[in-house]
């Protein structure tokens, strides 16, 4: 697949995935089109890129906007959505759901009317439930029969649904990514949106003046996927996969929240108590996923232990937080 000189818009640009994206996207000699509405996103976090992209600040939940921002374009990586970590999408239903699915259905519609050459969608671990008290290893068909525990997780399975029903109808090349746990530098440090990794970390940084309390006991499990091999899951998404057909991208490395939390702890020097808020949204208990298709079809597997990949993102966080 060719990547020089291809018109790719990225749309959530400005986000945390997305603007790493961007920058890899710049690595590989591609013209690149952000389309934000900055109410995830950061004008920071592509700072350094904007004279070298065409970004248009724009409502994707009008089809008209998509339209404009898909024309003479031949990738899309359609990144942008309402998302938040698991306080945000157990309580926002309405506000959470509709943009997304408004977006989803204009971002297609609009790669149909402009001919766009392939578009990936990124789905989530969200689409999943568990079936055990046991880790649960979720493999691709195991999504269905359907059954997320949250609107958040319905919206990416109907996003799936659409870009298969593209393909299969008008022939849009289209990727279906399922990703699990993606941390690094850019992610959202608001308590209001964070997920537990950029929530630890800023608690750590500032403890004493927050306490670090986590949701739960502490015993779920979980893999996360640093940032940049994401990106490059991504990528190799887009050039292998054009049937529409869902693939998930994590990592192997298992781990407690609470071998989490001692992790970023060491890294801070701090002697800090944890506490437990056990009336809080704790999440999918055990899971990560299954990884034989990702492995099979791009060939692929992310190479950033966690512990360098958390280095690298506490490291990140004390400079936005002003400490260190």
């Amino acid at each position: 697949m060719i990547w020089n000189g291809k018109n790719v818009l990225v749309t959530g640009g400005a986000g945390f995935i997305g603007s790493h994206l961007v920058e890899r996207l710049l690595e590989l000699e591609c013209a690149v089109s952000v389309a934000d509405d900055f109410s995830r996103g950061k004008r920071k976090n592509i700072e350094r890129f904007l004279d070298e992209i065409n970004l248009q600040v724009i409502d994707l939940t009008k089809l008209e906007n998509c339209i404009k921002v898909t024309k003479d374009i031949d990738y899309v990586f359609h990144l942008a959505a309402s998302v938040g970590g698991i306080h945000y999408i157990k309580k926002e239903n309405v506000r959470g759901s509709t943009p997304s699915l408004l977006m989803n259905t204009n971002m297609l519609e609009a790669a149909r009317i402009n001919d766009v050459e392939r578009f990936l969608f990124t789905s989530s671990a969200c689409v999943y439930r568990e079936k055990t008290l046991e880790l649960n290893r979720f493999r691709e068909e195991d999504a269905y029969p359907a059954n997320p525990s949250t609107t958040y997780g319905w919206v990416k399975l109907m996003g799936e649904i659409q870009c298969r029903s593209y393909y299969q109808d008008y022939g849009i090349k289209s990727s279906v990514v399922r990703i699990f746990n993606a941390y690094g530098e850019n992610e959202n440090l608001d308590p209001r949106w964070s997920h537990v990794i950029p929530s630890t970390i800023r608690k750590v940084i500032l403890y004493p003046k927050e306490e670090l309390r986590i949701f739960g006991d502490g015993t779920q499990e979980r893999t996360f996927l640093y940032v940049k091999d994401c990106v490059e899951g991504l990528i190799l998404s887009m050039e292998k996969i054009e049937d529409a057909e869902p693939i998930n991208l994590g990592s192997e490395e298992l781990v407690s929240i609470n071998e989490l939390t001692k992790k970023i702890i060491e890294l801070s020097g701090k002697q800090i108590p944890v506490e437990y808020d056990l009336s809080a949204p704790p999440g999918t208990h055990k899971y990560c996923a299954d990884t034989t298709k990702m492995k099979k079809i791009l060939g692929w597997g992310p190479s950033t232990p966690l512990s360098e990949g958390l280095k690298r993102t506490y490291n990140w966080a004390l400079g936005e937080l002003n400490v260190g």
